[in-house]
């Protein structure tokens, strides 16, 4: 099984946040994950994706909340939902790790808020001390927040090899293809 790393984000993104998802793309993509993500050809999702392909990288999904929406040229797996905001439950449940880049829309904190809600790790990038304090305590223990990119990297290679340790050796199969 693939280890699937979710980027979230605005479509409307700040300049910052746009390099950031970049960036993260290309960390994730070097370390063999499989980067998802809202799959639009705008902000950072297809910052994410665009950071994963320049550096020859990993498998990208993206999964489109209508047929109308323009896919990213830089997503290998599109999944057209035509369930509007309601895939971003699709894209935090396929995540093994929630990483958000700018939390300045709705989608990306009703995604962050899903991903608290069913158990998964989130990291906050960058966060605003307002917004790390709120998913701080609204997630406790599940929310981290990342000073960068690859700060982010390194929490999520923390999260998995604390799974890992915690894992039955009929279930490590799950995580065998990472390296951590």
């Amino acid at each position: 099984m693939h280890f699937i790393v979710g980027v979230m984000g605005p479509a409307k993104a700040k300049k910052k946040d746009l390099d950031n998802a970049r960036t993260l793309g290309e960390l994730i993509a070097r370390r063999g994950w499989v980067v998802l993500t809202g799959g639009r050809d705008v902000g950072v999702m297809d910052a994410a994706c665009e950071g994963a392909k320049r550096v020859g990288g990993s498998l990208t999904v993206g999964v489109l909340p209508t047929a109308k929406d323009k896919v990213s040229r830089h997503v290998d797996v599109p999944i057209i939902t035509e369930m509007g905001s309601g895939r971003n439950n699709i894209n935090v449940l396929t995540s093994q790790v929630v990483v958000a880049c700018g939390l300045t829309g709705s989608g990306t904190v009703s995604e962050v808020a899903l991903a608290v809600k069913a158990g998964k790790p989130v990291i906050l990038v960058e966060a605003s001390p307002a917004d790390a304090a709120f998913f701080r305590k609204l997630g406790k223990r599940l929310v981290a927040v990342a000073a960068s990119p690859e700060e982010a990297i390194v929490l999520i290679m923390k999260q998995v090899a604390g799974r890992h340790r915690q894992v039955r050796p009929a279930e490590r199969h799950e995580y065998e293809d990472l390296s951590v």
